[in-house]
């Protein structure tokens, strides 16, 4: 086994090309599109017996702005966000929206019926139901103890 001489310099070096790293995958780029983060709804999933509930939080869209697709293990949810045209002749406009589109996938705890998905967009709010397939729902599992 080699021994190997503790340098505090080579660590503070390692953690300073950590967060070099870091600030580059959050910073704008030049050309002002952003790198490394985009816009990725927040979800809330609750499972039952009988069915999978999904939500996600999407703000400022309308329903038809909204692509969802299912199938039997997961949901993929696709939209773009539109900037609004705003011309001001005087002063100065802010804005920390993220316009552009989004795209996120979300894989699902069992096997659902896609054919029999009820969606509902209300107040920015997408609520997916997901009835569960039947072998899901009739399924046993022996645990062996011992």
């Amino acid at each position: 086994m080699a021994i190997v001489r503790f340098s505090p310099w080579r660590e503070i070096d390692s953690l300073q090309k950590e967060m070099n790293h870091l600030f580059d995958t959050l910073a704008p780029t030049m050309n002002g599109e952003e790198k490394g983060i985009a816009f990725k709804p927040a979800a809330e999933m609750q499972e039952n017996h009988d069915a999978i509930d999904l939500k996600l939080e999407i703000p400022g869209l309308e329903a038809k702005d909204l692509d969802v697709q299912v199938t039997a293990e997961a949901v993929a949810i696709k939209g773009e966000r539109r900037q609004e045209t705003k011309i001001e002749s005087q002063g100065m406009t802010r804005s920390e929206f993220r316009y552009g589109g989004f795209q996120r996938v979300i894989s699902l705890p069992a096997r659902v019926q896609n054919d029999q998905v009820k969606a509902d967009y209300k107040d920015g709010i997408l609520h997916l139901h997901l009835p569960k397939s039947e072998a899901e729902k009739n399924k046993v599992v022996k645990v062996n103890v011992g």
